[in-house]
């Protein structure tokens, strides 16, 4: 009997050993309920957007040495190392004729190292905004990904739901075609739409697969691994949340593209000065203890100073400099037209999507019901062929389609604005 419960204590210590760890795995909820599940995983896990990361990061840290002095300079000098053929060479310096050790430092002439510290600024915030707006990018295609998936789930819903109505609608045309009441074409009808449900269904199928591959990539999954199905869609904000006026003064102060227009061209600014600081020269300073024998008996002073003659060699520099500058800002003035067109389509499309989608639930669906039960009374009753049942069908099933289409329009448009601003509404 002891020997019977060791066995199993061992039996259950080693399941619990190699087999929980698996069971965990395999009970791990799966990611794509809800987008915000998605972009959690993408941000810990993207790559693209972990290089950016990196990016921003290294060009931080140039910062403090753009603005540093460079490393001083050691030189040691042996001079007379045979003491004029006495004995024979050494590079002892207390055996030599004289040892001269010279410590130099180079200086920069005053303003350069500031204006280097601030290029590097410049740039640094350059990489962060691109970082910035890689996140803006990688999420917009999440949330946009996210509603395509949302809309397929649903649609599939939806045709299942019409293929079972057909299925119901078949019995009911072979009821009335056993009792003569209807031709044998109603059932042949029935049957074909049925057929065209099911080969819907095989290409929203393939569409889903698609759309799962492609949100699997995002958030660095293998491309069959499985998703959780969408449970619900983002709420829009409240229209006077879209106020376009507003929205461009957030734009104009925190998109991602922007800042990071802004501080190139602020970098190209400070560079375009740094270059008409190069037409002085930089200096260098150094102090030489001379050394005979063991003792130090003389001390020289030096300063050095590069002398800046090939003027045609720096005015090219200068024109190049602002002609990098007028770039700079031209692409800023190029990007802040883009954005701002892409920010009032974005919102128009947002506010259109809305108030269409309302159209729909509150007045196109409902009368499209109330018709198809009108419909589907008369052609029981002999009062109607079932073409226009069957057409009468279809305006529900178009309605609902379109609606959740416009549902998916609206959070992609969403997207865009929040991709826009860089940040959530």
């Amino acid at each position: 009997m002891q020997h019977a419960s060791r066995t199993c204590v061992f039996a259950l210590a080693f399941a619990l050993a190699t087999g929980a760890p698996s069971f965990a795995l395999a009970n791990e909820a799966e990611p794509g309920s809800s987008v915000e599940s998605l972009l959690a995983l993408a941000k810990e896990r993207n790559p693209e957007y972990a290089g950016m990361r990196h990016e921003a990061q290294a060009a931080g840290e140039r910062v403090a040495p753009a603005g540093a002095l460079p490393d001083p300079k050691l030189r040691v000098e042996l001079e007379d190392i045979t003491k004029m053929g006495e004995q024979n060479p050494t590079l002892l310096p207390g055996r030599v004729g004289g040892t001269r050790y010279t410590f130099m430092q180079d200086l920069p002439w005053f303003g350069k190292r500031e204006l280097k510290r601030d290029i590097a600024s410049f740039e640094a915030a350059g990489a962060q905004g691109r970082a910035l707006g890689s996140w803006a990018e990688l999420s917009a295609r999440i949330k946009t990904g996210y509603a395509q998936f949302f809309y397929i789930q649903q649609n599939e819903r939806l045709t299942r739901e019409i293929l079972d109505l057909m299925v119901r609608l078949e019995k009911i045309a072979q009821v009335r075609y056993a009792g003569g009441l209807a031709a044998q074409q109603d059932v042949i009808r029935t049957q074909l739409e049925q057929t065209n449900l099911k080969n819907e269904l095989i290409a929203l199928e393939h569409e889903r697969h698609i759309t799962q591959a492609r949100l699997n990539a995002l958030v660095a999954r293998p491309a069959s691994a499985p998703l959780a199905q969408p449970e619900r869609l983002r709420p829009l904000p409240a229209p006077e949340s879209l106020d376009y006026a507003a929205l461009e003064d957030r734009v104009r102060s925190r998109s991602p593209q922007l800042v990071a227009e802004d501080a190139r061209t602020r970098a190209a600014e400070k560079t375009r000065e740094l270059t008409y600081k190069n037409r002085y020269p930089d200096v260098t300073v150094g102090i030489a203890p001379l050394q005979s024998r063991s003792s130090i008996k003389e001390w020289m002073l030096m300063v050095e100073l590069n002398i800046p003659l090939q003027q045609s060699s720096k005015r090219s520099q200068e024109r190049e400099a602002e002609a990098m500058l007028a770039a700079a800002r031209s692409r800023r003035d190029a990007t802040t037209n883009q954005v701002l067109a892409d920010l009032s389509e974005a919102v128009f499309g947002l506010d259109t999507a809305r108030r269409t989608e309302t159209a729909i639930a509150n007045s196109l669906l409902p009368q499209a019901e109330l018709s198809y039960q009108s419909a589907l009374a008369s052609y029981q009753n002999g009062k109607l062929d079932f073409a226009t049942l069957l057409d009468s069908q279809r305006q529900i099933r178009q309605a609902k389609q379109s609606q959740i289409k416009l549902q998916a329009q609206g959070q992609a448009r969403l997207a865009d604005i929040e991709r826009l601003l860089g940040e959530e509404l």
